[in-house]
């Protein structure tokens, strides 16, 4: 067992999978590198740090988050620099991130040498498990939830963090179809919208399903107040190209607060595109698309870093959106966001961590 910063023990494993595995070409998010992060939050404070061989683990039919949800989790990425050295992109701020969803929950803070040594660490020690394809990364995944072995309502006295690692190809092979659902909502004011909780992921699931059924990739989430407003586009924040202006839904506390979505708009001003983060009715879209002032809409996220949006149904009608080739907004955006992630340019933000 060897020890390192932060007091976090390594138990290497005995017998890696890599070569069992063709990393280039995995489904995403089944797939699963040799190792994992394991920290236990117990008696009011963090303990037992260390890095395992990738496994299951065991709990109680009673455990707290199963029955109340006190679940959180993050989404990063890890790449390969031109000369292969790993690179992991902004971690910093899905540390901070993951605190803000964890204070929601009521659950305490993770500390930054346990999220960010363990985090490097764990990449150190699978560094194959980068993938060399363009297109495909090591996916990311920290997750923290209530251990408590009871079904009180309370806040948990117990808690684990994990980080596990997955090799991941393109989350989307093809520009995605939309429609604009009211018959359900993602969130509500006062809710649980800008944290990143399991419970929000659960909860869209139904209506990405009929969709689905509808001949669609996902589904175009608008606010619970009026259902008027745009708020997501699936599990990804969305935004679109108006008459040359790039319209994004600002951040209200129904919205999750993107990492990429923060990346592409600093971008986008600093690149002389007009940037404008406000209200903007499923109305106001559907108006530009039959003036044809409507020239791009796209998601943005973690895992597709940038969707480009297809189509749109709104009351039974297809908006259809100009091809890729024609764009000239989010395709430059993605290139230039993917050259700072794997170091093919100079990062002037500090988001890249070189390890």
């Amino acid at each position: 067992m060897q020890i390192v910063s932060s007091q976090i023990s390594i138990e290497k494993t005995s017998h890696s999978r890599i070569k069992e595995q063709d990393i280039n070409n995995s489904p995403f998010g089944k797939v699963f590198s040799d190792h994992m992060l394991v920290a236990t939050y117990l008696d009011g404070s963090w303990q037992e740090v260390k890095i395992i061989p990738y496994g299951n683990i065991s709990m109680s039919p009673s455990m707290s988050a199963l029955h109340y949800g006190q679940t959180v989790f993050e989404g990063l990425k890890a790449y390969r620099s031109p000369t292969g050295n790993p690179l992991l992109f902004r971690p910093q701020a899905n540390h901070k991130r993951i605190n803000e969803s964890a204070f929601r929950l009521c659950m305490p803070p993770i500390p930054e040498d346990i999220f960010m040594d363990g985090l490097k660490e764990l990449i150190r020690l699978d560094p194959d498990w980068i993938p060399t394809q363009l297109g495909s990364v090591l996916y990311i995944r920290p997750i923290y939830f209530a251990t408590d072995e009871s079904v009180g309502l309370k806040p948990a006295n117990s808690y684990k963090f994990i980080i596990i690692t997955c090799p991941v190809g393109a989350y989307y092979s093809e520009p995605v179809k939309l429609i604009v659902t009211d018959k359900y909502i993602r969130a509500a004011e006062g809710g649980t919208g800008a944290a990143k909780c399991a419970g929000n992921y659960g909860g869209s699931l139904l209506a990405d399903k009929e969709a689905k059924q509808q001949g669609y990739d996902n589904v175009l989430w608008l606010d619970g107040k009026e259902k008027k407003y745009i708020e997501e586009c699936g599990t990804m924040n969305v935004a679109f190209v108006i008459n040359d202006v790039v319209i994004t839904p600002k951040l209200t506390g129904t919205i999750l607060p993107g990492i990429t979505r923060d990346s592409v708009l600093t971008l986008f001003r600093d690149m002389g595109f007009k940037v404008e983060e406000r209200l903007i009715s499923i109305d106001e879209v559907a108006d530009a698309y039959q003036e044809g002032s409507l020239s791009e809409a796209f998601g943005m996220g973690t895992a597709a870093t940038i969707a480009h949006i297809s189509t749109i149904n709104y009351q039974g009608r297809d908006m259809i959106l100009p091809p890729v080739s024609e764009r000239k907004y989010a395709p430059k955006i993605l290139q230039q966001l993917e050259d700072i992630k794997t170091g093919k340019v100079t990062d002037p933000y500090g988001w890249v961590c070189q390890l």
